[in-house]
């Protein structure tokens, strides 16, 4: 506890650091003097504090969406923007863009999130129907499926010419968020506290269909639930912001390396973690190019390809 204590002060840290980065000047000292204008007011209120909800919320979310997915398809190599639940989500964007373009935002991430869930379901059901004996080559089927959505949602946004629009609601970019315009992550937040709840169906769950059966629990159920999580979480996220990549595959990885696969236990640890990650990773971004920023999607990018790569070099040194 006392360890998960200061983990949490440091993210608590980097949060409150990340509202004072950026192109407008917004100065600590100046504020707890008392010196602070209006429109540094306006800045941190309107924007500072907006973006940094946006970035915990969605680490948060997509860290617990991408355990969820590995549990459900018990490989470590699976997350939503590996298994083309995000590109799913891109196609539902694309689809309220075309069809009905002045829907509320809450109503637009309803239909992502239908379009994220259908794309998942997709995914896992290949993978029923398909023997992989490698685990690498399940992350493959994802990647191929999700290039084909995004194939077709490149073709129709390119033949209504809407490829600019998309590529804003896809850029994986913070610095468009505002007051008013970063609540729908709150949905995010509740689902994550729902998937601590069934912390342990989702644990039981990982060891299979047929041991979870034996134990009395409703598989399917189970799934189902998992399944709306990581497709409301990752549509939530991609309305506000875009596509975050290979959160869910970092942390849940590198928590479950320190603490083993027991929920309960860890999924405080893998929301927390997610959230500073992206804290770090959008600072970086703000930081690294200044004052042009660079988008927090670009950074995780890197970050995670290394880290891909690293998994599948170590699973390969030891298969050797």
């Amino acid at each position: 506890m006392k360890l998960f204590l200061l983990a949490l002060l440091a993210t608590a840290a980097v949060a409150v650091a990340s509202l004072f980065v950026g192109v407008s000047e917004v100065s600590l000292l100046r504020l707890i003097s008392g010196e602070g204008d209006e429109k540094m007011l306006m800045v941190l209120a309107g924007s500072r504090v907006p973006r940094t909800l946006a970035l915990i919320l969605a680490g948060a979310g997509m860290a617990v969406a991408g355990t969820i997915m590995q549990m459900l398809s018990r490989n470590r190599f699976v997350e939503p923007s590996t298994a083309g639940t995000v590109e799913s989500a891109s196609l539902g964007m694309l689809f309220v863009l075309l069809v009905a373009p002045d829907l509320p935002v809450m109503a637009k991430m309803l239909v992502a999130a239908a379009f994220a869930l259908a794309g998942t379901a997709v995914f896992l059901g290949i993978l029923r129907r398909v023997p992989l004996r490698s685990p690498v080559l399940v992350p493959l089927v994802g990647l191929m499926l999700g290039g084909i959505i995004n194939a077709c949602t490149t073709f129709f946004a390119y033949r209504y010419d809407l490829m600019q629009a998309m590529g804003a609601w896809t850029s994986g970019d913070f610095s468009a968020v505002l007051r008013g315009r970063y609540e729908v992550l709150w949905i995010a937040l509740a689902l994550t506290m729902a998937a601590y709840i069934a912390a342990d169906r989702f644990t039981v769950a990982g060891m299979g269909e047929d041991f979870s059966t034996n134990l009395g629990l409703n598989y399917r159920t189970v799934v189902t639930l998992g399944l709306v999580i990581v497709s409301m979480v990752t549509a939530s996220v991609v309305v506000t912001a875009g596509i975050l990549p290979f959160i869910g595959l970092i942390i849940p990885n590198l928590v479950s390396m320190a603490m083993g696969d027991r929920l309960r236990h860890t999924l405080p640890w893998i929301a927390l973690s997610g959230a500073a990650l992206v804290l770090l990773c959008d600072t970086v971004g703000r930081i690294i190019n200044a004052p042009y920023e660079i988008p927090v999607s670009s950074v995780l990018g890197i970050i995670g390809s290394i880290f891909f790569l690293h998994m599948l070099l170590r699973r390969r040194y030891r298969a050797a």
